[in-house]
Formats: structure tokens, C-alpha cells, sequence
């Protein structure tokens, strides 16, 4: 069974844990829409990133 020959140290086993904390995400407030999104994302309530229209936004008009 394998049985580890030292205690491990407080700074050690907080410097393995580092890279485990949850990361937050950049979250902007859009100037054109005023919705939120994230950022270097395309706006997908209008279709434009960085001021040009990269996808036009599908009608909803169905009978």
C-alpha cells in the first residue's frame, strides 16, 4: 500500500489546489443593446461585433 513518507506542508498542498478555483467570467454590458454578454463574443440579440454585422437576425413571423 502506498503510505506517503512525509507529511505534506500547508504551502504544498495549497500550491496543487491553485489551479482548482472557479473562474469568473468577464461579463460586459453591450452599448448598442444595453444587454449583457460576454466579452469578444458577438452580441447575439443583434447579430454585430465591434461595430459590423457578422449574422443577420431571423424573422419571427410565423402563422
Amino acid at each position: 500500500m502506498a503510505v506517503p513518507k512525509r507529511k505534506t506542508s500547508v504551502s504544498k498542498r495549497n500550491m496543487r489546489r491553485s489551479h482548482s478555483a472557479l473562474k469568473k467570467l468577464n461579463i460586459i454590458i453591450d452599448k448598442d443593446s444595453g444587454e449583457a454578454r460576454l466579452s469578444h463574443q458577438i452580441d447575439k440579440s443583434t447579430g454585430f461585433y465591434k461595430g459590423r454585422e457578422i449574422f443577420k437576425k431571423k424573422s419571427q413571423d410565423k402563422n
